[in-house]
């Protein structure tokens, strides 16, 4: 259900880029040239962070509190994560489409990728260890740390050359095709590819229909 101002409803994201970098990037519907931003508000960003387990519960209802105790800086960090993602976008794209990316865009992600890993931490788990992050709840960035440190795994992993483009017209979503042939073309099928579907079915039937003279 999409969110509307002032009702209270939350828009739940679609979760099936594959990495928890590309869901983030995937937070714009439709095409970079005529986007539908999802991410309205830091609340927003907190939503997205904890359908994507990107936060617990707890988290989230502690960075919602101080969120709204310091409304200017919660806009700042939903402004420093709208930058990161549209930089994650043009460098992933950047990849499918075997271009270079922008050195600033580089620049952006790589300060980010620093200020995040300072907060890294090896973590004791019921298994042995694992990476987990400070526990900081003032830091109203922290959902970006787990983002970033994701993009920057992708990155520098042979799975690189997975990353696929969403081909539904307006649509611009990324996501991981893992697929044994490597031939997945739609971002959701239900969506993206039932629309690429029914188009080339109604296209058919006008051929059919009107034949060209």
């Amino acid at each position: 259900m999409e969110q509307q101002p002032g009702t209270g409803y939350k828009y739940t994201f679609d979760l099936t880029g594959g990495r928890l970098c590309l869901d983030f990037v995937n937070t714009v519907s439709g095409s970079r040239a005529r986007p539908t931003e999802r991410l309205h508000g830091y609340e927003d960003l907190v939503a997205w962070a904890g359908q994507a387990k990107a936060l617990g519960e707890d988290d989230a209802d502690r960075l919602s509190a101080e969120a709204q105790h310091r409304p200017r800086d919660a806009a700042a960090a939903l402004a420093d994560a709208l930058r990161l993602r549209e930089a994650l976008f043009r460098i992933l794209a950047a990849r499918v489409d075997l271009r270079t990316p922008e050195s600033a865009d580089m620049e952006l992600v790589n300060g980010a990728l620093s200020k995040a890993l300072v907060h890294q931490r090896v973590v004791r788990t019921p298994g042995g260890f694992a990476w987990g992050w400070a526990d900081d709840a003032r830091r109203l960035d922290r959902i970006l740390w787990p983002v970033v440190r994701s993009a920057a795994d992708l990155l520098t992993s042979p799975d690189l050359s997975r990353v696929r483009r969403c081909a539904g017209a307006n649509c611009d979503w990324l996501f991981m095709d893992m697929s044994r042939n490597q031939t997945r073309r739609w971002c959701n099928m239900q969506e993206c590819g039932n629309r690429a579907k029914a188009k080339r079915y109604y296209q058919r039937h006008r051929a059919a229909v009107h034949p060209a003279s």
